[in-house]
């Protein structure tokens, strides 16, 4: 338990980034989720329109912190390349 004033403001700083920084995962992850269903609907167009969309709020977690930046280089990556292959296949 915190004991002096100081070790008491980080607590409360730690409850409220916590929030931000979860709710901050979360969007992006709905925006993945959005590029991974519209691959799985094999639609190329529909997919690279939710890829752009998705690459600033992953490139916003990497810069806030939520994510590190290899982890958002190597999602951003593997997703253009799949969404690059729906065109060749189709």
């Amino acid at each position: 338990m915190a004991n002096n004033p100081q070790s008491k403001k980080r607590a409360r700083q730690v409850v409220r980034r916590t929030d931000i920084n979860k709710a901050r995962r979360s969007r992006i992850r709905g925006y993945l989720r959005k590029v991974e269903e519209a691959i799985a609907s094999g639609d190329q167009a529909k997919a690279a329109e939710a890829l752009r969309a998705a690459q600033p709020e992953l490139a916003r977690g990497a810069t806030k912190g939520v994510l590190h930046k290899n982890t958002v280089a190597r999602k951003m990556s593997r997703l253009s390349s799949r969404v690059k292959a729906l065109g060749a296949q189709g």
